[in-house]
């Protein structure tokens, strides 16, 4: 009986083994934005089957009982004024900076919620190979602040599924952040670049040399 016990023990330790050594190794980091683009993994990009539909959102968000949806909770995490929230998540009221283009927005529905890096190009750069599961975790990640990003429905509209090669914030002062955001969302989610868009981050990065990233990867 005293056997049958401690081989029981034995399993579970072990068990709980790899979890432990998993946890660590998906602790945040923190490194300078040149290293950081010499770290994106390089391939080529396709759309080939590419549809919006294929990333579900929004969904109910990190707190289900809150009734918002994630671009709710974002709004009012990234609101600079609080909005007051009314029945169904509606919100009134507020400010947000849209830091793309340097604006303040005062309304709720003056603001589109981006993906850092665009569904389209979550896409072309692996989230193809992806489950649907993985691919709505992406579409609604709060678990980085960087990952979705309250600006104005213009800038958003601006960027569309475009990457640094092809579009950078109108707002230049703030292009050392828009590329380690950027990047910091491609290490956290394992995803690669093509050449032209690694060589506008090493241009960019080569003019922010007190720029860091931190990003933390998704298991």
């Amino acid at each position: 009986m005293l056997n049958s016990v401690l081989h029981g023990l034995a399993a579970a330790f072990l068990t709980v083994l790899p979890l432990t050594a998993t946890t660590s190794a998906h602790a945040a980091e923190t490194l300078p934005l040149s290293e950081a683009v010499s770290r994106l993994p390089v391939a080529t990009e396709s759309r080939d089957g590419y549809t919006r539909d294929a990333f579900r959102h929004w969904n109910s968000g990190d707190d289900p009982a809150d009734g918002c949806s994630t671009r709710s909770e974002v709004l009012l995490d990234e609101a600079v004024e609080p909005p007051t929230v009314g029945p169904r998540c509606r919100l009134s009221g507020g400010s947000w900076w849209s830091y793309y283009d340097q604006v303040w927005v005062t309304s709720a529905s003056g603001l589109d919620i981006d993906h850092m890096v665009p569904l389209a190009e979550a896409w072309d750069s692996g989230a193809f190979a992806w489950s649907a599961q993985r691919r709505e975790a992406y579409a609604n990640d709060q678990g980085a602040g960087t990952s979705l990003v309250a600006v104005t429905a213009r800038s958003n509209r601006s960027k569309a599924d475009q990457d640094p090669a092809e579009w950078l914030p109108p707002a230049a002062g703030v292009h050392c952040r828009y590329a380690a955001e950027w990047v910091g969302t491609k290490l956290r989610w394992a995803l690669s670049a093509d050449e032209p868009e690694v060589a506008a981050l090493a241009g960019v990065a080569a003019g922010c040399p007190e720029q860091t990233v931190t990003y933390e990867p998704v298991p």
